[in-house]
């Protein structure tokens, strides 16, 4: 593999790595050789995602550490493990997210019908879960001369996509937040860590499969108008995000900070005509 995609032995931390788009970059990149730290809330739940990722790829060097993203002392430690075992940190993917279903508005509610406490938890999650692992791992990444930060974003920050008002909102906070860092950290690391984001178009998941999807699996008509409104005609496969989860943490991308780049076979660009 060209040195400028070599991610052998960089130690990457992953949040989210027991969810369905998370967990499956948490498996690409322990199988080119990442050193991968997996991050989740659930004990039962890490060590099954480990066990798959080394089942799929026999000595893929993987750790698994109960952390949850709003919990600042389990991250601090999941800091300090990972320094012990590997020494440094080179790399964050800040996968955790979601959506609850009382921070949407259903086609028979009104936005006066929102629940704010709902709300509140998807910004908290989304948001404050990404701002917090970046900080509590940025500064071992400073100290190591070395980091790249990739951060969740959506299709549903850039547009007005109905209902998901909390998320949408959340997720366009994010991109905020991915160029605000961005700019701090070029300026007082030269470079040295970066911090981008990927958003992704519709991609099918437990959270979403019953709002997509029908129990026989064919569309609902929510899911048929995105996926009229999405060039490709469908919905997008959890390994399609690699490349671009790759590219954004290795040196292939050594000179881009602050960009947001869209992985939705084409709906941001679709006017729908």
């Amino acid at each position: 593999m060209s040195a400028l995609f070599d991610l052998a032995g960089r130690v990457v931390l992953v949040t989210g790595a027991t969810g369905a788009l998370a967990g499956s970059a948490a498996d690409y990149l322990a199988a080119h050789g990442a050193r991968v730290v997996y991050l989740g809330r659930s004990r039962e739940k890490l060590d099954a995602a480990l066990a798959k990722c080394r089942a799929k790829t026999p000595g893929a060097e993987c750790l698994g550490l109960v952390a949850d993203v709003l919990d600042r002392p389990a991250l601090e430690n999941a800091r300090d493990e990972t320094l012990r075992k590997w020494g440094r940190i080179d790399a964050l993917l800040n996968g955790a997210g979601g959506n609850v279903p009382g921070a949407t508005i259903p086609p028979d509610k009104t936005f006066a019908d929102l629940d704010f406490d709902s709300f509140r938890q998807v910004v908290d999650l989304n948001l404050h879960g990404t701002v917090l692992p970046s900080l509590i791992f940025i500064p071992a990444m400073m100290e190591g001369g070395r980091g790249s930060i990739v951060n969740y974003s959506s299709v549903t920050a850039p547009l007005a996509v109905t209902r998901v008002v909390g998320y949408s909102a959340a997720k366009s906070a994010v991109d905020n937040f991915t160029r605000w860092l961005a700019v701090d950290m070029a300026r007082r690391t030269g470079g040295k860590v970066r911090v981008n984001a990927i958003m992704p178009g519709f991609f099918l998941g437990e959270q979403n499969r019953r709002l997509l999807t029908n129990e026989d699996g064919t569309l609902t008509d929510r899911g048929k108008l995105i996926v009229q409104n999405t060039p490709f005609g469908r919905f997008g496969e959890a390994d399609e995000l690699h490349g671009a989860i790759h590219y954004l943490l290795a040196d292939a991308s050594k000179f881009v900070t602050g960009t947001v780049l869209a992985v939705d076979g084409g709906f941001c660009v679709f006017s729908g005509v």
